[in-house]
C-alpha cells in the first residue's frame, strides 16, 4: 500500500550528544526532506541518562523523570521544525520517536528506550508511533537495527554498496541484487568519546585530532579484537551499552598494561578509531568483498581521521550520504519518520533477513494527536 503524507522523525543516539529532528514528506516509500533541527541534551539530562545504562537507586523514578525530561526536549525540536517548515501540527500525519536506549538485551527478549510519547503527543498535538523496536523482539528478532529496511528503500539494491552508520555503535547495510545485510559491527563513537572526554575533559574528540596525535598500537588493536567474543559472532545480531562501556575498556587496557607497560592515552585513542575502522571494514570485505561504494552516516562521518581510515581499510570509495542525497546527520531521524509512515500505511518496518525476526511486523505503539 503506497501513501503519502508528512511525518516527524525524531533521534537521539547511543553518543548521546543531542537529539535530531527531520520533517519530511513521503511519497510511497521516497522522502522529500522539509527541514532539519537539532538540539544538545542538556548536560544534566545527559548525566543521567548514561547513569541510567547502569543499576542504581530508585531506577523506575528516575527512568521515568528522564523519559519525560527527553520527550520535552523532543517536543521543542518538533516546535522548530514546525517554525521552519512554516506548518502546523495538523499538517502531520506522525511523529516516529525513537527514544533513548538504556537497556538492549535481545538475547534475554527485552530492549529498553525511555520514551513518554504520550506526554510527546499532548505536547504537540501530533499522533506518535514509539517503542518501535519490543515487536520485532518479540517475533524472536534482534529489535536491530532497524534502518536496514529504509537503506534498502532509498538506495535501492541494484549494485553492491554498502550504508554505514557511525553513532555510538557501529552497524553496516549491506545492499545488492541478492538480498539486505545489515547488522551491528562493534563499537563506533561510544568509546572514542568515552576515552576523550576523560582524558582531555572534551566531550567528543573533534576532527578526530587527539586520534590523530597518537599512533595506532597494532598489538593493542589486535588484542582488543580478539578478547571480545561477539566481534567475531555471526550476523543476526545488535549490541549497545550493556556490553562496550567503560568496564570493557578498563578490564582490557588494565591486562594489557600488566603484560606490556603503559599505553599513552592519545595511542590509546588513535588504537579505538582503529578498532572502529577495522571491525566495520572487515566485515563489508568479509560479506560484500564486491563492494562499489561505502556510504557513510552518523556521527563519525564528521570525523575526517575515521573517514580517511575507514578509506585505507575498504577497496572501494567512501564517501558521507550527503553525496548521495541524504545528509549524514539527518539519516536516522529520517528513517524513523520512514518507520511511522510505514506503521501509519499498515506496513511492515522490519527486514527478518537482517534481525532474524520470525517474519516481517509492523513495528511501534501508535499514540493519538489531538482529536480535531
Amino acid at each position: 500500500m503506497a501513501g503519502t503524507g508528512r511525518y516527524i522523525g525524531l533521534m537521539s543516539g547511543t553518543s548521546l550528544d543531542g537529539v535530531d529532528g527531520v520533517a519530511a514528506e513521503f511519497s510511497g516509500d521516497t522522502p522529500r526532506i522539509l527541514a532539519h533541527a537539532d538540539l544538545p541534551l542538556p548536560a544534566d539530562l545527559r548525566a543521567e541518562l548514561l547513569a541510567l545504562n547502569t543499576p542504581g537507586h530508585d531506577e523506575i523514578g528516575r527512568m521515568s523523570r528522564a523519559a519525560q525530561a527527553l520527550a520535552d526536549l523532543y517536543a521543542e525540536v518538533v516546535g522548530r521544525l514546525l517554525s521552519h517548515t512554516g506548518l502546523t501540527a495538523a499538517d502531520f500525519r506522525a511523529i516516529g520517536a525513537h527514544g533513548q536506549t538504556v537497556r538492549h538485551r535481545p538475547d534475554l527478549g527485552y530492549t529498553v528506550q525511555l520514551n513518554a510519547p504520550a506526554r510527546l503527543a499532548e505536547r504537540t498535538g501530533i499522533a506518535v508511533v514509539a517503542d518501535l523496536r519490543s515487536r520485532d523482539i518479540a517475533a524472536g528478532g534482534q529489535g536491530a537495527p532497524l534502518v536496514p529496511a529504509f537503506h534498502a528503500a532509498v538506495f535501492g539494491t541494484d549494485r553492491p554498496q554498502a550504508v554505514v552508520n557511525l553513532g555510538g555503535i557501529a552497524n553496516i547495510t549491506l545492499l545488492s541484487p541478492s538480498g539486505v545485510i545489515g547488522y551491528d559491527t562493534g563499537p563506533a563513537n561510544l568509546l572514542l568519546d568515552l576515552w576523550c572526554h576523560r582524558h582531555t575533559g572534551r566531550s567528543y574528540d573533534e576532527d578526530g585530532r587527539y586520534a590523530a596525535s597518537g599512533q595506532v598500537q597494532d598489538a593493542l588493536l589486535s588484542e582488543l579484537i580478539a578478547s571480545e567474543p561477539w566481534l567475531a559472532e555471526p550476523p543476526p545480531k545488535s549490541t549497545g551499552r550493556d556490553l562496550f562501556n567503560a568496564p570493557w575498556l578498563d578490564r582490557r587496557l588494565a591486562d594489557w598494561e600488566t603484560r606490556h607497560g603503559p599505553v599513552g592515552a592519545a595511542d590509546v585513542q588513535a588504537t579505538l578509531l582503529a578498532l572502529t575502522a577495522e571491525t566495520v571494514a572487515r566485515e563489508i570485505r568479509r560479506q560484500m568483498p564486491d563492494c562499489q561504494a561505502a556510504w557513510i552516516c552518523g556521527g563519525g562521518a564528521r570525523n575526517p581521521v575515521l573517514m580517511s581510515a575507514l578509506g585505507a581499510a575498504l577497496p572501494c570509495p567512501v564517501a558521507p550520504t550527503d553525496q548521495a542525497g541524504i545528509p549524514a546527520q539527518q539519516m536516522e531521524a529520517l528513517a524513523f519518520a520512514w518507520l511511522a509512515h510505514r506503521h501509519v500505511q499498515g506496513e511492515a518496518g522490519n527486514l527478518p533477513a537482517v534481525t532474524g525476526a520470525a517474519g516481517p511486523r509492523i513495528l511501534g505503539a501508535y499514540y493519538p494527536g489531538q482529536v480535531r
